[in-house]
C-alpha cells in the first residue's frame, strides 16, 4: 500500500471516530434528557455538523464558503427552535424572527442610533485617536526619555476600566457625540501608540546602515524604510481600535447621552424589557463593527501587499 493511501485511510479512520464520538456523545444526552424536544435540537444539529463536516473534507472554495454560512443558519435555527419549543418568554430571550421583525419596522430609528454611536462618536473618535497616536509614536521614537517615560504611562492608562473613565469624560465633554469620541480616543490611543513603536523598531541593523551610507537623513530613513516596515505593526493596532472604538462608544452613553445612541437605546429598552430592541441594536453594533474591521484589513491588504502575512490571500 502507498504512503499517501495508508494516509488518506488513517485519515478516514480519524473521520469515522470523530463521527461515532459524536454521536455517542448526543445518544447519551438524550437518554439522560429524556425529552423530545432536546432529541429535535440535537437531532438538528448533528445534521448540520455532518454537512459541514462532509462539505469540510470535500474541499473546494465554494464548498468552503458554505460552511460558515451554515454555521450560522444552523445556530439561528435551534435558537428560534429552542425559544419556541420550550416557550421561553420574549423578556427573556426573544427568538431570531422577532428580532428581525422588530429590526424591519425601526429601521428608522435603528439608523439614527447608528450615526450618532458610530459616525459621530467612534468613527470621529477612532480617527482622532489614531492620528494622535501616530504622531505621539514618530515623537516617542526620536525621544529615548519618553520612551521610558511615556509608554508605562500609556500602559497604565490602557489598563483603566472604560466604565470608570466614561462617566468622567462625559462631565467634562457634555452629553453630546463630544464626550463619546474622548471616550473612543483614551480607548485606541495607547494600542495603536504601542504597535506603531513597536513597528518603528521592526527594522534590522543593515537596513538602517545602508540608509546611513546614502547620507538620508532621518526624515528620509523614516518615510523610506522605517514607517513602510511598520505598517504591519500599525494595522494590528487599527484593527485592535476598530473594536475598542464601537464599544467605547456605546459604553459611554450608559452613562449620559442625547435621544439617540446605540447604548441610550440599549439601556432604555432594557428598562422597559424590550429586549427585542435590544437584540436588534447588537446586531446593528455587530454588523457595524464587523464591516469597519474588514474595511481595515481590506486596506492593510493593499497597503502591506508586500509583507509575507499578505501573500497568498
Amino acid at each position: 500500500m502507498s504512503r499517501s493511501a495508508k494516509i488518506t485511510r488513517k485519515g478516514a479512520g480519524v473521520l469515522f471516530g470523530l463521527d461515532g464520538l459524536v454521536a455517542l456523545i448526543a445518544g447519551v444526552v438524550v437518554v439522560l434528557a429524556w425529552d423530545w424536544r432536546v432529541t429535535v435540537l440535537l437531532g438538528v444539529w448533528l445534521g448540520a455538523w455532518l454537512v459541514n463536516n462532509g462539505l469540510s473534507q470535500l474541499g473546494g472554495p465554494w464548498r468552503m464558503r458554505l460552511v460558515p454560512v451554515i454555521f450560522g443558519l444552523t445556530l439561528l435555527v435551534l435558537w428560534e427552535m429552542t425559544v419556541t419549543l420550550f416557550a421561553v418568554p420574549s423578556v427573556i430571550l426573544p427568538g431570531p424572527l422577532a428580532i428581525a421583525a422588530r429590526f424591519g419596522s425601526s429601521l428608522d430609528v435603528l439608523w439614527g442610533d447608528f450615526v450618532q454611536t458610530f459616525v459621530k462618536g467612534a468613527l470621529s473618535g477612532f480617527v482622532m485617536g489614531c492620528g494622535a497616536a501616530v504622531l505621539t509614536a514618530v515623537v516617542v521614537d526620536r525621544s529615548p526619555f519618553l520612551q521610558r517615560g511615556l509608554l508605562p504611562v500609556g500602559n497604565f492608562v490602557a489598563a483603566l476600566p472604560v466604565v470608570g473613565i466614561a462617566p468622567i469624560l462625559v462631565m467634562w465633554f457634555g452629553f453630546d457625540w463630544q464626550s463619546k469620541a474622548a471616550v473612543v480616543v483614551v480607548m485606541v490611543f495607547f494600542p495603536v501608540l504601542v504597535n506603531t513603536v513597536a513597528g518603528l523598531r521592526a527594522t534590522d541593523v543593515m537596513q538602517r546602515d545602508l540608509m546611513a551610507t546614502y547620507s538620508a537623513s532621518y526624515w528620509q530613513g523614516l518615510f523610506k524604510l522605517r514607517l513602510p516596515a511598520a505598517m504591519p505593526f500599525m494595522f494590528n493596532g487599527l484593527k485592535i481600535a476598530t473594536t475598542l472604538a464601537m464599544i467605547g462608544a456605546i459604553v459611554a452613553e450608559f452613562f449620559g447621552s442625547p435621544t439617540q445612541g446605540m447604548g441610550f437605546r440599549i439601556s432604555t429598552e432594557v428598562g422597559r424589557l424590550g429586549l427585542d430592541m435590544v437584540w436588534a441594536e447588537i446586531a446593528v453594533a455587530a454588523m457595524a463593527g464587523s464591516a469597519f474591521y474588514g474595511v481595515v484589513a481590506l486596506i492593510e491588504k493593499r497597503v502591506t501587499f508586500w509583507h509575507p502575512s499578505q501573500r497568498g490571500r
